[in-house]
């Protein structure tokens, strides 16, 4: 008798059994073994040994930042000198480009007949006391009434009037600078009539000058009267002053603020209405100045680099502030922080690193 086929069908009939009555236990086993073979794969990738990176310490510094703006320069003063009243011009004209002090005179008048005006004011003045103080004396003793005394009196005042109008009249016959600075126009020519309202030169000063600009909403609420400032104009040259007014009202047109920044010009090289880029420095803000090269991006896409804290890799988002030629200032980060430089490609949240430090290998 063969024993082979019999305890085939034994085996065949014990794995039936199993199989049917006993499916729950055999399903137990099997999982059993499936989390036993994953706590195994989960127990070899913890113990993975860590990357090397390289790093650096990076603490916030105040970043030398600012606000660049499109203006011009403008003429602390520039004024149009006119005549307070009228004649003929009597002194010789001074050309355009000179340089004049304040008080000096630019053009003379012919007095005419104003001297003549001012001797009739004055002997009417001298007519009206002597009238006023005989109709006072003839009040007191009751030959005239009160009335003819207040009349008297208004017509000394009228009197005294037209003598101070002569006088100011003649003292318009001479045109003095108001302030110094040079000579936009030639002064009026010898022997011209000037009429009153009439210009007699322009006068502009460019010590100091002014620089104008125009900042948006968001950039005049950075800016404080007194910040340093400065300017590059088209032929090279470079002036430093400080912003001296913010305007608290917006051009209707552009929603714009009007912003000056006033720059000694002792030697007059800046001229009135040049193209100028301003450029306003900010104070107050911090950053870290890191390495382009450290900058990378997370999985939602967001930019940032990578940090090692007790040893473990992390990710942190940040914001550019401005690119600089010794690589980029960043907000965003703690005052105090390792940010991995060579190797953060490699890396993700939670993984274990050996970071080396720059300053540690010099």
């Amino acid at each position: 008798m063969r024993i082979g086929p019999i305890l085939t069908a034994i085996i065949v009939t014990v794995m039936v059994y199993l199989f049917v009555m006993e499916r729950d236990t055999l399903l137990a086993i099997a999982g059993a073994d499936v989390a036993e073979t994953k706590a195994e794969t989960t127990l070899t990738e913890d113990a993975r040994p860590a990357i090397l990176v390289q790093a650096i310490h990076s603490a916030a510094q105040p970043v030398d930042s600012g606000l660049v703006l499109r203006g011009r320069t403008e003429a602390f003063r520039l004024l149009d000198v006119k005549s307070e009243t009228f004649g003929q011009i009597i002194s010789q004209p001074l050309r355009k480009g000179l340089l004049v002090e304040k008080g000096e005179l630019l053009c003379e008048l012919d007095p005419g007949t104003k001297q003549a005006a001012l001797s009739e004011a004055k002997a009417r003045l001298a007519e009206a006391k002597a009238n006023k103080q005989v109709s006072s004396e003839l009040v007191k003793k009751g030959f005239t009434s009160e009335t003819d005394l207040l009349a008297r009196e208004a017509a000394l005042e009228t009197a005294q009037a037209a003598v101070v109008r002569a006088e100011k009249d003649i003292s318009y016959l001479r045109i003095a600078a108001p302030f110094s600075g040079l000579l936009e126009s030639d002064t009026a020519e010898f022997g011209e009539l000037m009429q009153t309202g009439a210009v007699c030169a322009r006068i502009i000063a460019l010590d100091p000058i002014k620089l104008v600009g125009f900042a948006n909403e968001a950039q005049i609420v950075k800016l404080n009267v007194g910040t340093a400032a400065g300017a590059r104009l088209v032929s090279g040259q470079q002036i430093a002053g400080q912003v001296t007014f913010l305007s608290r009202s917006a051009d209707p047109r552009t929603r714009t603020y009007r912003v000056e920044i006033t720059a000694p010009n002792p030697k007059l090289e800046v001229r009135d209405g040049a193209t100028a880029e301003i450029y306003i420095s900010l104070s107050g803000e911090t950053g870290h100045l890191l390495p382009q090269s450290a900058l990378t991006l997370d999985d939602a896409g967001r930019l940032g680099v990578r940090t090692v804290e007790n040893g473990v890799a992390g990710f942190m988002p940040v914001a550019i502030m401005q690119d600089v030629r010794e690589g980029v200032w960043v907000s965003g980060l703690p005052d105090q922080v390792d940010v991995i430089v060579v190797g953060q490609e490699y890396v993700t949240d939670g993984r274990a690193v050996t970071a080396s430090f720059k300053e540690d290998a010099s």
